[in-house]
């Protein structure tokens, strides 16, 4: 008995005399519990983040090459419909080879086309209907200067397009290369340099329209209702009259509007044939004049550059292949010059 009330009695001692500050071994224990607890949350949390760190990464690749495969299937498609446009263009050159207008094959829209997993579809323009930008300069030696007669008619274009006349002596002075501003309307180094990016004229035949927005000031708005109408071809390269659009035919002629104003008519008549022909245009034309387009060739009713467009859809993934095609009047090949890619 007086053993276990002595061993009773100790205990409270032992109690009174723990270290101060030193959690009981429960409390201790609950301590280490919650800490395990935070630890498992933060290794859960890390472990989530990682995963879908993974699986985003991982679904990401998988699209890109998804889409990669895609761009280079369309591609493909792209160049066999090009292939078909070339073909047809050929075909058409050993058919008849005194006029291009809209009633010939080369001129029907390919309607859209169902490949595996998508459509092709695509067109083929005549660009000889339009105005030649680099007609504006004429070769002089190895020097290139302005044309006055073609920069008159690129200025008549722009007057009947509701566009200010000035760009045309601009356009000029930005091909050619004798270094001499253009008057009233030009532009040489001496204006690109003092530009807040500098650089300097092309001095030299253009490839794309699009070097339309180097001139400063000229904008988006103004290039994309020129466009239609303009193309940047070979100098010397004539205008096909069965082709053109109205509006490119009346600037031809000082003081005329027929063919915008009976525009309908014009419509109308290319469904059957070509229209004007040479001999209709001519009708209307003064010596001068006819000397000026006719003799100098300056029209036509044959074509030799027309450009595909093709577009492509597989999938969520589009492409558009802009191929510049040449046909040769003498041999009747057809081969692409200049490719050009977008999106639908």
């Amino acid at each position: 008995m007086i053993g276990r009330l002595g061993t009773r009695g100790c205990r409270p001692e032992q109690a009174r005399h723990r270290v101060p500050g030193h959690p009981a071994p429960a409390a201790l224990r609950r301590k280490q519990r919650g800490v395990a607890l935070i630890t498992a949350v933060l290794i859960v949390a890390l472990a989530t983040i990682l995963a879908v760190n993974v699986g985003f990464d991982g679904f990401m690749d998988q699209r890109r090459s998804a889409t990669r495969f895609a761009l280079d299937q369309g591609f493909q498609v792209a160049l066999g419909a090009e292939a078909w446009a070339a073909d047809t263009l050929r075909r058409d050159g050993m058919q008849s080879r005194e006029q291009d207008d809209f009633t010939e094959e080369w001129a029907t829209p390919i309607p859209p086309i169902p490949i595996e997993g998508g459509e092709v579809a695509g067109y083929l323009e005549d660009m000889q209907g339009r105005f030649n930008l680099n007609s504006l300069v004429i070769r002089q030696g190895t020097q290139l200067i302005p044309d006055p007669r073609a920069v008159r008619r690129l200025e008549r274009l722009l007057e009947i397009l509701e566009l200010e006349t000035k760009w045309a002596g601009l356009i000029a002075d930005w091909i050619d290369s004798d270094g001499q501003a253009n008057f009233p309307d030009g532009a040489e180094d001496a204006v690109y340099t003092n530009q807040p990016l500098p650089y300097r004229t092309a001095e030299m035949p253009i490839t794309r329209t699009s070097e339309l927005l180097a001139l400063p000031g000229f904008g988006l708005e103004r290039y994309q209702r020129l466009e239609p109408y303009v193309t940047a071809l070979p100098i010397g390269t004539p205008i096909n009259l069965c082709t053109a659009p109205p509006e490119v035919l009346d600037a031809l002629v000082e003081g005329k509007r027929q063919f915008t104003l009976g525009r309908d008519n014009v419509i109308e008549l290319r469904k059957e044939r070509c229209h004007p022909t040479l001999q209709e245009f001519q009708s209307g034309l003064s010596n001068e004049e006819r000397k000026e387009l006719i003799e100098g060739r300056v029209v036509g009713q044959t074509s030799q550059y027309f450009r595909s467009t093709v577009w492509v859809t597989i999938g969520t993934t589009q492409l558009t292949l802009y191929s510049l095609l040449y046909r040769n009047d003498r041999t009747n090949l057809v081969r692409p010059i200049l490719r050009s890619f977008g999106t639908a």
